[in-house]
């Protein structure tokens, strides 16, 4: 069998087509890790909503306590109860 040699611009093409494959492995790579980064931020996200849910959920349960069914008007700090 005879020995055959690629020509130059055809090794230099494959040798571009592995370079653009690891380049996109590479990007892919990336973009997974960043991926998991902003997974990880979303828990710790929903973790802290979770925890503001509660804190509502408790003061509401003390200030019905404190003032009974009502309103409170944020703007001048009036209790407005419920008829």
């Amino acid at each position: 069998m005879e020995k055959k040699v690629l020509k130059e611009e055809e090794i230099a093409y494959l040798k571009d087509l592995k370079k653009q494959y690891r380049d996109l492995t590479e990007a892919i790579g990336i973009v997974e890790m960043q991926y998991i980064s902003l997974e990880l931020k979303k828990e710790q996200l929903k973790e802290q909503l979770k925890s503001l849910q509660q804190e509502e959920i408790e003061l509401a349960k003390k200030l019905e306590k404190d003032y009974g069914n009502g309103e409170i008007s944020l703007e001048t700090g009036e209790f407005l109860p419920s008829k």
